[in-house]
């Protein structure tokens, strides 16, 4: 029997699949708990138009990611960072730091978590710092951070 999952189902398929299934395990497990309901074809046809939205947003998202990992690698963001003697630096340079410092200079709202430090910045000079943009996509953006004057 044929249902369209509305839930992942572990060793099944994922939310929005058509699969064959046993008459038993859909009437007594599937549908009671809201994990499946049966395949008409007015269904069928919703989770094909469905699921081909879905396939043009992503692909949509992931043009949209290559433009702005495009961008993220050509920049170059300077960062201000107080400093005391010997040049080093009170506190340090974060994730916030440089997410708020691209979207003021390239007008590209980061979320910090995106952004791949492994620790914080502590030193003046120049760094080279990962951002995973949407999925696979990835960018490298410089980042030099100089004392305030």
């Amino acid at each position: 029997m044929q249902v369209i999952l509305n839930q992942d189902v572990e060793k099944i398929g994922q939310r929005g699949d058509i699969v064959d299934v046993s008459r038993g395990y859909v009437r007594n497990y599937l549908v009671p708990r809201g994990l499946a309901e049966v395949a008409t074809p007015g269904k069928l046809e919703e989770a094909r138009r469905t699921m081909e939205e879905s396939q043009e947003r992503d692909r949509r998202l992931a043009e949209r990611a290559e433009e702005i990992s495009n961008i993220l690698n050509k920049s170059v963001i300077t960062i201000e960072a107080r400093t005391g003697e010997d040049e080093r630096l009170f506190g340090s340079v974060t994730a916030s730091n440089i997410a708020d410092a691209v979207e003021r200079a390239r007008g590209i709202r980061l979320d910090r978590r995106r952004i791949r430090l492994e620790e914080p910045i502590k030193a003046l000079g120049t760094h080279q710092v990962p951002i995973q943009v949407h999925g696979e996509v990835e960018a490298s953006v410089k980042v030099i951070v100089v004392p305030k004057l």
